[in-house]
């Protein structure tokens, strides 16, 4: 006979552990399920040289929503955030270096270096932005409605929705109406006329997702990030002992309220009867069953790899196989022998403390996406760098540091190659770019470790390697993430749910879609 559970949550990331807080607070016994050694999906620190610990893919956290933060209680469970006074510090190839602050002030006077027309722009964009970011944080929150057959609270929260908008003001009202299916390189140039700033502001338009600053809909990328964060190039929040405390202080958190965390217990398959879920297989053989089944992998890994698809409707299969997961981002992580010397910066660490960007232009953005339009990870790449051991020193070994890199464009596919013969060639891309800026570099590396897209899918359960479980995208957003009628965190398959950031809001390690989905699920389990 299998083994009987309330409640089996399919992998142990940030929003599968945030889901099983809130069932277990509410009275329930989830057994969270996670096929890797440790829980955390994307948000882990590992070792990966002796001595270095890095937070292996995600380096930044989120920001976790306040709420969950709050209901969680991280800070008691040993959570540490670190965040530093300058959130990103972007450089040029002409040697300088642009410093924007948390203060929106000293951004502008920093700005004013460069142009005081900008300068005096800033904060007036910050100021529109945050507004706009605070009732896009509110709907965030929200179930996406019924379009069909809208209950109570559907239209309550629609309502509310709509009031907001209209407290905005005529102004910022039309402001949010034009932004959302603007190119971003578009929304920045009504502002700024520097394009250092341009770029920096509009990388966050772009970053994860197969958009580069020109295309249509990247405006709205940078208004969701918005809504946790209202500084427009973002700040840097980062986690003491790498983000893999993030997910340390979930699980504990998630373990105190009655969970079950198991690791190393792969699900290769949820078993359907009579059109409803069962029970989940693991790779041991071993059969649990399940009153209800959640799963925090992404849509498609869920239904068309763990389910049988003869048990959906050819309709709604062809549609999930047309769910976007062009997966763009590669990651690098270093282990250096000293603190490397930025050319623009003149000696100073304090601006490396945030986070560092690279991608000095709009042109350059959007060059860095053309290579991965045509099959070919970009040869001048966008970088986004953290230097975490400058912070935290616990990192790494007394004089030495990590350096953790982002790097975009690298596409799932490759046209004429493989990612394994490509591997180092990656490698060796994002250090000379780096080296162009910061020239010793190269002398202090002591090792390497390149994670390409197609790791991430084999290794980390990505499908296409797509750190947000899909696009994010106009068609894959609020109502139609991951489809149309199916974004209310349920699926085809009665007793069979979806937590994970293919659902909405789904926008990086903010356990929005965690905590969204287990309060949908509540109320069918109540039921």
């Amino acid at each position: 006979m299998p083994e009987r559970r309330d409640v089996v949550i399919i992998g142990g990331g940030h929003n599968g552990l945030v889901t099983a807080f809130y069932l277990a607070k509410a009275g329930f016994k989830p057994l969270v399920l996670e096929r890797r050694a440790q829980p955390g999906g994307a948000a882990i620190t590992e070792e990966f040289h002796p001595g270095f610990r890095c937070s292996i893919l995600a380096h930044v956290a989120g920001p976790i929503r306040p709420d969950i933060v709050r209901d969680m209680q991280l800070e008691k469970q040993g959570l540490k955030l670190i965040t530093p006074e300058i959130g990103v510090v972007s450089l040029s190839p002409t040697g300088r270096a642009l410093l924007l602050y948390n203060d929106a002030r000293k951004s502008a006077q920093e700005i004013g270096k460069f142009s005081q027309k900008d300068a005096a722009k800033y904060p007036e964009f910050q100021d529109s932005l945050g507004k706009m970011g605070r009732v896009i944080g509110k709907a965030l929150t929200l179930a996406p409605p019924n379009i069909d057959d809208p209950s109570k609270g559907d239209l309550w929260g629609m309502l509310q929705t709509g009031r907001a908008i209209r407290k905005l003001g005529k102004k910022d009202m039309y402001r949010l109406l034009r932004w959302g299916p603007m190119a971003v390189a578009d929304l920045v140039a009504d502002f700024f006329e520097t394009e250092l700033l341009r770029a920096t502001i509009a990388a966050r338009g772009i970053f994860g997702t197969f958009f580069g600053p020109w295309s249509a809909g990247s405006s709205l990328v940078l208004l969701i990030r918005a809504a946790g964060d209202e500084h427009p190039a973002g700040s840097a929040f980062f986690a003491a002992g790498g983000i893999g405390s993030v997910t340390q202080a979930m699980a504990a958190a998630a373990k105190q309220a009655g969970a079950e965390i198991r690791s190393s217990a792969e699900v290769i398959e949820v078993r359907v009867k009579d059109g409803a879920a069962t029970s989940v297989v693991l790779s041991t053989g071993e059969e649990i069953s399940a009153k209800a089944i959640i799963s925090n992998a992404d849509p498609k890994r869920t239904l068309l790899k763990l389910v049988d698809p003869t048990h959906l409707t050819p309709d709604f299969v062809m549609k999930l196989q047309h769910y976007r997961t062009p997966g763009t981002v590669a990651k690098v992580n270093l282990a250096l022998s000293g603190l490397p010397k930025f050319t623009a910066l003149n000696g100073s660490t304090d601006a490396l403390s945030g986070r560092i960007h690279i991608g000095p232009e709009i042109d350059y953005l959007e060059r860095a996406f053309d290579d991965s339009k045509y099959g070919n990870f970009s040869r001048q790449p966008y970088l986004e760098i953290a230097i975490p051991s400058l912070t935290d020193p616990s990192l790494a070994p007394p004089g030495k540091h990590v350096m953790s890199i982002y790097v975009q464009y690298a596409p799932f596919k490759l046209k004429n190659s493989d990612w394994e013969s490509q591997r180092v060639a990656l490698g060796d891309t994002v250090v000379k770019t780096i080296a162009q800026y910061a020239p010793n570099l190269p002398e202090l590396i002591l090792t390497h470790q390149i994670i390409t897209p197609q790791d991430l899918e084999d290794t980390y359960g990505l499908t296409g390697g797509h750190i947000f479980h899909g696009e994010l995208a106009l068609d894959q957003f609020f109502t139609m993430r991951p489809l149309l009628d199916w974004a209310r965190y349920r699926t085809p398959i009665q007793n069979l749910y979806l937590c994970g950031s293919g659902t909405h809001p789904g926008a990086g390690l903010t356990g929005g879609s965690g905590a969204n989905a287990a309060r949908e699920i509540l109320k069918g389990l109540k039921k």
